[in-house]
């Protein structure tokens, strides 16, 4: 039985966060990281495409709290004491730079995720963490004032117990045994399958787009990706996000609205329309593409309308006019499943919200265990607000336990 001032299990972006924060806040406590595979931070390793998306350039708590379909409202209060440009600084004071993209995405300036677990590997060396790999946890149980964890190789006992191990079943049933209640876990970040002649062989074709699912209230707009199987992007990402549990319910059976040319609607495009075959009667519809869409996408949609190739503007009709309109901006899609990314797979679900502090991210039924990161029923978006609500959390963590012991 090896004992421990602080164990945290798992050895994700949460868990390291905690641990190291704790360590510099009380250099005197025996801290060590369990982690149940063969390697730790895997998951920071291959997030944004292997660069590591750290964070996202928002400095206001309410607008960054926005970003989160589930937490919206308990990281408010945490956001106000670590957010974006506490992360920044963090990474700032250990060498690590990072740079803000054009859609506010930051990334460690070198491009690379093994700048991040560098960082959190020699913090840990530094500090006299243990990481301890290879165990996986049984079974946890409190025997009077202690922490008891079982894992397959050892037996653990602390004072302060922190679970920052993600959406795994396992731990998750472990946490219902201890009496936590916890949320299903649903896909929170999928892309759309959908089979459409207006998409057909357009794979790669990125542009600006407005989503919507009839008959929901769900919406969203940004870049919008059209895939081999489908739609992807950031647009499809964030509905995706936002509607996790409704599409869900629907075994993604469901439609969208797609508007091309977000901002107009199909009375102020006719209009557009209108005014492009009095200035372009000569021209072909489908050559040059209108209202900045692509090239390919555009003659997609002219087809669409059934306004053949070789169709000028001065002859398109006025039914055709109404049918590209409503192709422009309310065009139907049927989609049918989901698509989601194996390795950077992210999930709604987990420790019920009203169960934890939000001033110490403690649990509510035991005084001495903590819960940071996916572990909780908290989801964000795509563009580094997971990671930020892992950084926010460890942090919370390290500083409570810190408080509660010294």
């Amino acid at each position: 039985m090896v004992h421990y001032d602080v164990l945290v299990v798992g050895g994700g972006a949460a868990g390291f966060f905690t641990a190291i924060n704790l360590a510099n806040f009380n250099p005197e406590l025996k801290i060590a990281i369990l982690e149940r595979g063969k390697t730790v931070l895997s998951k920071v390793k291959i997030s944004g495409g292997g660069r590591c998306n750290v964070t996202h350039a928002e400095f206001i708590p309410k607008d960054l709290t926005r970003n989160y379909p589930r937490g919206e409202k308990e990281l408010l209060g945490p956001f106000h004491h670590f957010m974006t440009g506490d992360t920044i600084g963090w990474f700032a004071e250990r060498g690590v730079e990072l740079k803000t993209e054009e859609d506010g995405r930051m990334f460690p300036v070198t491009d690379s995720s093994e700048t991040i677990i560098d960082c959190f590997l020699s913090e840990t060396r530094r500090l006299g963490i243990e990481v301890l790999t290879g165990q996986p946890v049984k079974n946890i149980w409190k025997e009077n004032e202690y922490w008891c964890i079982e894992s397959i190789k050892t037996n653990f006992t602390c004072d302060k117990l922190v679970i920052a191990t993600g959406s795994n079943p396992k731990m998750w049933d472990i946490l219902k045994k201890l009496g936590h209640k916890m949320v299903n876990a649903v896909p929170s970040l999928f892309t759309f399958n959908i089979k459409d002649t207006r998409i057909k062989n357009l794979a790669g074709i990125s542009t600006f787009a407005e989503v919507k699912i009839p008959n929901s209230g769900l919406e969203s707009e940004g870049p919008l990706l059209i895939t081999h199987w489908g739609m992807s992007g950031p647009g499809i990402l964030k509905l995706s996000a936002w509607g996790a549990r409704e599409l869900n319910d629907c075994d993604y059976q469901f439609s969208i609205f797609v508007n091309w040319v977000p901002g107009f609607n199909p009375d102020t495009i006719l209009e557009g329309l209108r005014s492009i075959k009095k200035s372009s009667a000569k021209q072909k519809v489908s050559k040059y593409a209108q209202f900045e869409l692509p090239k390919r996408l555009w003659a997609k949609l002219v087809t669409a309308a059934a306004i053949s190739g070789d169709e000028v503007w001065g002859n398109v009709s006025k039914t055709q006019l109404d049918k590209l309109a409503f192709q422009l901006t309310k065009g139907e899609f049927t989609v049918n499943g989901k698509s989601t990314f194996k390795d950077e797979f992210v999930t709604a679900g987990g420790v019920d919200l009203k169960e934890i502090d939000f001033k110490s991210f403690r649990s509510k039924k035991y005084k001495s265990l903590y819960l940071a990161g996916e572990v909780l029923n908290i989801d964000a978006v795509t563009g580094g607000f997971n990671f930020q609500n892992a950084w926010t959390g460890g942090y919370m963590v390290a500083k409570a336990i810190a408080g509660d012991i010294s």
